[in-house]
């Protein structure tokens, strides 16, 4: 049976449809690229004050601004999500608190996926950069490129951006590049999807086109060419505290509303980090695990930070130039005017530090393929701005990434925000509608939650929608309207942000005001019931028993 609130919320946009965007006289072609880990206000675009991003920028002037688009808060979830437009416990991405995976018949909602349905109705489809498609439960397993639709794809090796050991293309090990010729994962990976645009014009050029490009900058380890790395060596100096204050300035000049910014929180950072011992001896005596105050840290301190937010912004800028060698390519295959173009993060700036893939060598040059360094939460912390926590909390500094869309055919009014509550969800009806298609195509054995932003192209308009639901790791939350309730933690009490007036989560309601935070409980927990029995969970009761000993 359709959700009541979808029917009727499908009717408005249906309304608006009629008078939004202009109507290509094709179907667009579709790019969407995807930063990995990158803070919300990382972009000149969103706020940044030194990082210099002019090709993004020149999308957003040209284009559209979301100010609230949500991912799911970690890389996999976003990227099952975007590909198959439902939640991830929905197809088995993530688990959902209180199901026996183990003993449990659970089954996704759906085995369709994006770039499927998009071939079906005369797309060609590629992917390039990074994967990590998969289902998390009750085995971690990744899923191919040919299961999830692609025609072509070129696969990355997560965690080495300078020397890698495997690289993939349409499944199979292809020969690594020569290490005298040098390599460079962003640079890797828009050649690929530039290979397949010149590929698609020569053999398929009367067919549109769905083009993936993931990044798998900046994630940890911060890696990037010394020439790149020396346009901001020293400049951040002035430490992550000024940044703050710096980027909402910024993000003030640029129209965007600004809230109070939540304190530093020392306390909080990835459980599995390296300890202070750790850190001090498998990566450097200068490096720390804590987002104290810039002024509490030495000189060597400060100067091993800053290199290492150097490196950050190094990885951004040439991601950056890499999408405008892209966008080059774009225009002088004759593609740029109809292609709609989307960019946006899997999740906030990460508080991780860690020490795998091919290890830290202490003394190596910060930043060359020999050294394994994280941004860590004080940087983070700056990278989020103005919002509160990291990768893999629910809270906005996790959750909250810049949407950022282009489309010269298709947009009337350009260098505008957008300020509708969306998700990653919603992408896939979006792709479906721009294509021409009918975005309940992607359903299963249930409606997929999100809807088409197609409408929201040339309007700048707020409606009701279903709530917005999180859940990663034991940390929870749901924003439904401009009211949002959150964890901090693994079973930690209930936090209630009314996000119009505190989107920097600074004043918790949840004492004052029990009773929309109670309504705002109800509908997670009727949303996380909905789903367990959507996955086909034997025993809902038990479900509900299990997650109530885990509280």
């Amino acid at each position: 049976m359709k959700n009541p609130s979808i029917v009727l919320l499908n009717c408005l946009l249906a309304v608006l449809l009629v008078s939004s965007c202009s109507t290509p006289r094709d179907k667009p072609n579709i790019v969407f690229i995807l930063a990995d880990d990158m803070g919300h206000s990382d972009l000149g675009c969103y706020g940044a004050e030194l990082i210099e991003t002019p090709n993004i920028n020149a999308l957003a002037a040209g284009g559209l601004r979301f100010t609230n688009f949500y991912n799911t808060g970690r890389c996999w979830p976003t990227r099952t999500s975007l590909l198959s437009g439902f939640y991830p416990h929905q197809v088995l991405s993530d688990p959902m608190p209180g199901v026996d995976y183990q003993s449990d018949p659970v089954q996704p909602v759906t085995e369709r996926w994006l770039p499927s349905i998009l071939k079906d109705h005369g797309y060609r489809t590629y992917h390039s950069g990074k994967w990590h498609i998969m289902r998390k439960v009750p085995e971690p397993s990744q899923l191919s490129h040919t299961e999830v639709g692609f025609d072509h794809s070129y696969r990355t090796e997560d965690g080495r951006h300078l020397r890698p050991r495997h690289l993939w293309e349409d499944g199979q090990e292809i020969p690594l590049p020569e290490s005298d010729k040098g390599y460079e994962a962003s640079v890797a990976i828009v050649d690929h999807a530039i290979k397949y645009l010149e590929e698609h014009k020569e053999l398929n050029r009367e067919d549109p086109f769905f083009e993936y490009i993931a990044f798998i900058a900046p994630h940890f380890p911060l890696q990037a060419m010394q020439k790149d790395i020396d346009r901001y060596r020293e400049k951040f100096l002035m430490g992550w505290d000024e940044i703050r204050v710096l980027r909402t300035e910024n993000r003030k000049e640029l129209g965007f509303e600004v809230h109070e910014v939540n304190p530093l929180e020392p306390e909080r950072f990835a459980p599995w980090n390296l300890s202070p011992e750790e850190l001090i001896t498998q990566i450097d005596s200068a490096d720390t695990g804590r987002a104290v105050p810039w002024d509490q840290l030495s000189q060597e301190q400060q100067e091993f930070q800053a290199t290492k937010m150097a490196i950050h912004a190094a990885m951004i800028t040439r991601m950056d130039q890499e999408i405008g060698r892209f966008t080059a390519a774009l225009k002088d295959l004759g593609y740029f005017e109809n292609t709609i173009i989307f960019f946006c993060s899997d999740n906030g700036a990460s508080t991780e530090i860690m020490n795998r893939a091919d290890k830290h060598t202490i003394g190596a040059l910060p930043g060359s393929a020999d050294t394994y360094l994280c941004l860590g939460p004080g940087w983070s912390s700056a990278a989020n701005t103005p919002f509160r926590l990291h990768k893999t909390w629910v809270h906005e500094g996790g959750i909250a990434t810049p949407l950022v869309v282009h489309w010269p055919e298709g947009i009337k009014k350009t260098n505008a925000f957008r300020d509708m509550p969306a998700h990653i969800i919603d992408i896939a009806p979006t792709l479906l509608d721009l294509a021409g298609a009918d975005p309940g195509e992607l359903d299963g054995r249930s409606e997929a939650p999100g809807i088409s932003l197609v409408p929201f192209l040339n309007h700048n308009l707020v409606i009701p929608r279903p709530p917005l639901f999180f859940h990663h790791e034991g940390k929870k939350a749901l924003r439904d309207g401009d009211w949002k309730i959150t964890t901090i933690e693994e079973n930690g009490e209930w936090e209630l942000y009314h996000l119009a007036e505190d989107r920097g989560e600074t004043h918790d309601l949840a004492k004052e005001n029990q009773k929309k935070l109670q309504e705002l409980v109800s509908l997670w927990e009727a949303q996380r019931k909905e789903i367990i029995e959507q996955l086909g969970a034997a025993d809902l009761a038990q479900a509900d028993k299990s997650l109530n000993e885990a509280d």
